[in-house]
């Protein structure tokens, strides 16, 4: 483990409360939403988009439909101002998966994963005007599929925090998350993936008074992380391979 990291994970603080994960940024105030997100939990109220939802006793189960031209999507009816939320999730042949976050009519921010990267995001917020989406951490990162692993996402004041599996962390400011918002959710593109222990506590107005100096260590860790291949690289390479052995048999 990289001395930067150690650094990092040294901001971690114990539990804010009664049952809430490490945070960075937030102070976790109260529990607001919990769904285990199993065929026997009681269920939030959730709103089914796109895609096959099924819980099972390990999750629910999420995959994308062909006759949707769409991602899965499903969302909880609720309005959030400062909150933490965590969540558990296992990819199972899926694409990409994200926890998504709106507020009254749009998207405002979204943790991405796929099989091979992790992507922290303020979204597109007006789709066909001027406004465009920031990528805030685009890192290179294996998520094995059958593998279990867990997110925790802060949000406070004019900053988002995502931290994967304890581990990996990534944040970015803007403006647009002062506002309130609305609507969390998953997304699902391919077939397909598993979430379980989607818990949501809300936050102190107030980010935590360690979080300055953490997130200088973070940004130093996120300015060193790996940038994912650009798409296509392993099959031009795989192409370029390809020919120079065919040159050589010639």
């Amino acid at each position: 483990m990289s001395l930067r990291l150690l650094a990092l994970l040294a901001f971690v603080a114990p539990l804010c409360a009664a049952d809430a994960p490490a945070t960075l940024l937030a102070q976790p105030d109260k529990e607001i939403l919990s769904d285990a997100l199993t065929v026997s939990a009681k269920a939030a109220d959730w709103k089914i988009a796109k895609g096959k939802w099924e819980r099972t006793a390990e999750g629910v189960r999420v995959e994308e439909l062909p006759s949707d031209k769409h991602g899965a999507a499903g969302r909880v009816t609720m309005k959030l101002q400062d909150f933490v939320a965590a969540f558990e999730f296992r990819l199972d042949g899926a694409k990409t998966v994200s926890i998504s976050i709106n507020d009254a009519k749009e998207h405002v921010a979204r943790v991405m994963i796929t099989p091979t990267s992790l992507r922290v995001q303020r979204d597109d917020h007006d789709h066909d005007g001027p406004d465009k989406g920031i990528v805030f951490l685009n890192q290179a990162q294996a998520f094995e599929a059958g593998t279990w692993h867990s997110v925790v996402l802060e949000m406070v004041g004019d900053t988002m925090v995502a931290t994967i599996d304890g581990k990996i962390s990534g944040f970015g400011s803007d403006e647009l998350f002062k506002a309130e918002k609305a609507n969390p959710g998953f997304t699902c593109a391919g077939q397909s993936a598993t979430f379980r222990n989607f818990v949501i506590w809300s936050a102190k107005a107030e980010p935590k008074a360690t979080w300055k100096e953490a997130s200088v260590k973070i940004a130093e860790v996120m300015k060193a992380a790996p940038a994912p291949a650009a798409p296509g690289a392993a099959k031009g390479k795989a192409a370029a391979k390809g020919k120079g052995k065919a040159a050589a048999a010639k």
